[in-house]
């Protein structure tokens, strides 16, 4: 039973993190650069995984489930969403192959994994989602979230290192056109989370 919860947990969780979002487009192009910023964006997204899972046991979460936050939630998410767009795009030619000579500190990184997840609102819906299913399959709660942060954990350390790892492969320009895709695509998340809002 133990073992079987925590496989499907694993599962789940690769389910979850391998797939193109707002958190991968940004550990990427932050490996590029730094590895261990990129793996502190990826820590900062499961704490904030964390964060919504202890509301959840608690019984928080539904005083947080309510229509004006989760548009509070959504508006601020996009704009921060399409803030982090922009300073991918404005440092897009940063060479990738020089050692920066200023670096914004390890917690900084932390942050905007830790917010940029927490401010959208798809991370409240999936672990209502996890938290349903665990009850619907009858699951072990505590391996099948195990599994689960496993899976997540793993993905933003070895993901963003084969990247880090492989970069002397990538030129200068394609590094910038990458970088210029990230922010674009990260813009049109937020530009889509907006568009939900309103309409």
């Amino acid at each position: 039973m133990i073992l079987a919860s925590f496989t499907e947990g694993f599962l789940l969780g690769l389910g979850a993190a391998v797939p193109l979002g707002p958190i991968n487009i940004l550990v990427m192009s932050t490996a590029l650069h730094r590895y261990s910023a990129a793996v502190s964006i990826g820590a900062g997204a499961i704490v904030s995984d964390l964060t919504y899972l202890t509301l959840i046991l608690f019984g928080v979460v539904h005083f947080v489930d309510h229509p004006v936050l989760i548009d509070l939630m959504t508006a601020a998410g996009a704009l921060f969403m399409a803030y982090l767009a922009w300073t991918i795009y404005k440092s897009r030619h940063t060479p990738i192959h020089a050692v920066p000579t200023q670096r914004a500190s390890i917690s900084r990184h932390f942050l905007k994994g830790y917010i940029l997840t927490l401010t959208t609102p798809y991370s409240l819906v999936f672990w209502f989602s996890v938290s349903t299913y665990i009850t619907a399959r009858e699951l072990h709660a505590v391996a099948t979230v195990a599994g689960l942060l496993l899976a997540t954990s793993l993905w933003v350390t070895l993901m963003p290192l084969a990247i880090h790892k492989t970069k002397h492969l990538i030129s200068q320009r394609m590094a910038t056109i990458f970088s210029a895709a990230s922010a674009l695509i990260l813009l049109f998340f937020a530009v889509g989370m907006l568009w939900s809002l309103i309409f």
